[in-house]
């Protein structure tokens, strides 16, 4: 008799069980569990089966959901990251390829804050764009023009780049002719009707398999035979088209980047390659190891602040952290100032001071007052 199951016992063992179970939320830490595990040792008829659903609610606590995995971020390795001046194409070709490999198995992954690395990326880019239009904010002057301005304000020239580096960074792939459009007013170059066929051509030359670098160079050399004035138009779709290459959903935002770099003159003077220069291909080749191994690097760095931010989320009490949260992953910078359904200004800035003190986020304004965070 005693090796028949006692079918009825098993199962109101593991009803207990599961009560016990449900009754526990979901945010209990372990020592929670193990308090409630003491207060039902009581019922010792059911303890095999009171284990096993012990076990299986201590497994939910440790083990992080699917979202929440850490990625490991891609390094570039140090002989692909240029270092001194290269003259040899191929050398130059082959450093681009396995930075921009790595480059790609990040993105591929889609990390839960790639947007706020992309758009990071963007305001890199909008930075390094001031020089060609004559102007002199660097990226702390374009975040505050953005986050800062008053609602219904027109950003100005200076923030309209940024606007158009953040409208590729954030908007999925291909874009279409009336995108194009935009974004060219909003880098301050006229329309020609030339540019109405980029579009297509950049599909064209995607569709014929060059490498991407490759390709990136022609469509900057074709924007500069359209108008030899339109450089920051050149570089806007060269990063367009590298990522349309490598099969990305969103462009992630590399050569603009390194415009100004200085591994990428050339000439005994040491000139700047501009798009439709002899140089020029050479120089996009070089942007690209370059900027996916600087692309790498921030990833690394934001990564590691977001983890920290995930971590202390169970700490933060206020109603809408979850949304502050997700513009924290999902942007680049948000103001301190920032109101929704569930956050008045008041409740906005102690739940930064909250974060800051966690150390989970960064006061990026370096002021005491209208301050701006992010990862």
């Amino acid at each position: 008799m005693d090796a028949i199951v006692d079918f009825g016992r098993v199962f109101r063992g593991i009803l207990h069980g599961f009560e016990a179970y449900q009754n526990t939320s979901d945010k209990a830490s372990l020592p929670d569990i193990k308090a409630c595990r003491q207060a039902v040792r009581k019922k010792r008829d059911y303890w095999p089966e009171l284990h096993i659903a012990f076990m299986l609610l201590e497994m939910n606590q440790q083990l992080p959901p699917a979202s929440h995995v850490t990625i490991a971020v891609p390094r570039v390795p140090a002989w692909a990251t240029p270092r001194a001046r290269i003259d040899d194409p191929v050398a130059s070709a082959y450093m681009a390829g396995s930075a921009l490999n790595a480059l790609d198995n990040l993105v591929q992954a889609e990390p839960v804050w790639s947007g706020a690395w992309r758009h990071r990326l963007a305001l890199k880019a909008a930075g390094a764009c001031m020089k060609l239009i004559g102007r002199t904010e660097d990226e702390a002057a374009l975040r505050d023009t953005w986050l800062l301005r008053q609602s219904g304000d027109e950003p100005g020239p200076a923030g309209n780049v940024l606007a158009a580096w953040r409208r590729l960074a954030g908007r999925a792939l291909p874009p279409a002719t009336d995108d194009l459009q935009a974004v060219t007013a909003l880098l301050g170059v006229g329309w020609s009707d030339g540019f109405g066929d980029l579009i297509d051509v950049t599909r064209d030359e995607v569709r014929s398999g060059a490498p991407a670098p490759v390709i990136a160079a022609r469509i900057a050399e074709a924007v500069m035979r359209e108008d030899p004035k339109a450089e920051i138009l050149a570089w806007w779709l060269a990063d367009c088209a590298l990522s349309w290459r490598m099969g990305w959903r969103h462009a992630v935002p590399i050569l603009g980047v390194q415009i100004h770099a200085p591994l990428l003159r050339s000439g005994p003077e040491g000139r700047r390659a501009r798009p439709g220069s002899d140089a020029f291909k050479q120089a996009v080749f070089i942007a690209s190891a370059l900027g996916a191994a600087e692309a790498c690097r921030l990833a690394a760095d934001i990564a590691a602040q977001a983890e920290r931010l995930r971590a202390v989320v169970p700490k933060l009490r206020s109603k809408a952290a979850g949304d502050v949260v997700d513009r924290l992953l999902g942007d680049e910078a948000v103001s301190g100032t920032l109101t929704a359904k569930n956050l008045s200004r008041w409740a906005s800035r102690r739940l930064f001071d909250r974060l800051i003190e966690l150390g989970a986020v960064r006061e990026l304004g370096g002021r005491s007052t209208f301050r701006i965070y992010g990862l």
